[in-house]
């Protein structure tokens, strides 16, 4: 009967980087060896900013992976985080999202935590009247929820569950970090943000963000802007883990318009489309390098953007096999002036779920979930530029799509 078939384990067909199995972006048991494996494992999760935690008692809500997190900063001015989760009946411990609090209590059945996640107090722990209460026995030291280490780098707050993961700085890399540090090379204040939810799994929308090939292809606002083409300068950084990447690029207004997307008769590239206010990408020059479009990531589901003048970071947090939640920090720097704080936010609209450039990212991975529908035994075709998961000048590669499959197996033992 088919009843009685039992599901079968994620199959690879070799060790490999450029064959896919399409049962990663649907299968349960993978999907809850991931939260294990990788969230809860030794990975650092991107959290939130410094920035978001100015003084003691600021607190923000989050996740790592599917697991709610607490960060908060105490009042000797160090971060802490801990999982919001009451160690009495497991009810969240704080409810908003962001705050300012001298401590926590659950709203259950007030059991209260301080700023550093330990228990501190168990409502009628002695019973009232000499009845009830808990038993003598009951150390509250012994009990509270699961606690995080926290490391900082240039702004950005990580935790990870696990005693095993490497320092921040060995972990990123030094060609991570030093295109870390030249975006966030001085303080940020947030100037906006969106939640977006995403009809697919979460790697498919890190895949997306790793995939140089797809930009100037599936974007046409990139390509009619010339924002970005696969001809222009720039080129793809893999670190030796293969987790972490950066893609970048540079317009050069000087040369003469690409023909080789005309050649192809591609959807993306269209002479008909005018702004009707170009001033939106009309920015200022802030970095000597040249590099006017920067997309960097760090695994799990970190990403740090430069479009421009657009500053943002991205949190990529599972929310099931087929659901994805996105979150959206928009930056500017703390000495911005007026007019390049407007210039920020007006290019604000080329990102985000409704952005000029970005809305064909929330979509195109609900195609592919809904496209391998069925095809769990099949697997994606990894081959643009090669096999390896390697740094290189070129864009027109999925070296960094393989580089995410490289350390995914890694830290899976797949």
């Amino acid at each position: 009967m088919h009843n009685d078939i039992q599901p079968q384990p994620v199959h690879w067909s070799g060790p490999g980087l450029t064959r896919i199995p399409f049962a990663v972006y649907s299968d349960a048991q993978l999907a809850a060896d991931e939260q294990v494996r990788i969230f809860r494992g030794p990975v650092w999760n991107y959290l939130c900013l410094e920035a978001e935690l100015p003084d003691a008692g600021s607190y923000r809500t989050t996740f790592a992976g599917e697991t709610p997190v607490v960060v908060v900063r105490d009042g000797d001015g160090e971060i802490y985080a801990f999982e919001n989760r009451c160690a009495h009946r497991g009810s969240l411990i704080a409810l908003e999202k962001s705050g300012r609090s001298d401590n926590f209590q659950c709203v259950y059945h007030a059991w209260s935590y301080n700023r550093q996640g330990d228990l501190t107090g168990v409502a009628f722990e002695k019973g009232v009247k000499g009845q009830g209460g808990m038993p003598a026995s009951f150390c509250k030291e012994a009990h509270g929820p699961r606690k995080l280490r926290i490391a900082t780098f240039s702004g950005l707050v990580f935790g990870s569950f696990s005693d095993d993961v490497p320092l921040i700085e060995e972990y990123l890399g030094d060609e991570i970090c030093q295109r870390i540090e030249r975006v966030l090379h001085k303080p940020v204040e947030v100037i906006g943000r969106f939640t977006q939810a995403l009809p697919n799994n979460w790697k498919l929308y890190v895949e997306n963000v790793k995939d140089s090939y797809h930009a100037s292809l599936l974007h046409m606002f990139f390509t009619t802007f010339e924002l970005n083409r696969l001809s222009q300068k720039g080129g793809v950084i893999v670190d030796e883990t293969g987790g972490h990447h950066v893609s970048f690029s540079m317009i050069d207004t000087a040369a003469e318009k690409d023909a080789s997307y005309k050649e192809q008769a591609l959807r993306s590239d269209n002479d008909r489309y005018r702004l009707k206010d170009p001033s939106v990408l009309a920015g200022f020059k802030e970095y000597d390098d040249g590099v006017t479009l920067q997309i960097l990531s760090v695994f799990p589901g970190f990403v740090l953007q430069q479009i421009q003048n657009c500053l943002a970071v991205r949190q990529v947090l599972p929310k099931g096999t087929a659901r994805t939640e996105l979150n959206w920090t928009y930056i500017g720097y703390a000495d911005d002036t007026p007019e390049q704080r407007k210039v920020r936010l007006k290019q604000s609209n080329l990102v985000g779920p409704a952005g000029f450039i970005s809305m064909e990212d929330g979509v195109v991975g609900g195609f592919v979930q809904r496209g391998i529908a069925g095809a769990a035994d099949h697997e994606a075709v990894v081959e643009m530029g090669g096999d390896a998961a390697v740094s290189g000048e070129g864009r027109a590669t999925e070296a960094s799509v393989r580089g995410f499959w490289k350390a995914y197996r890694q830290h899976m033992g797949a």
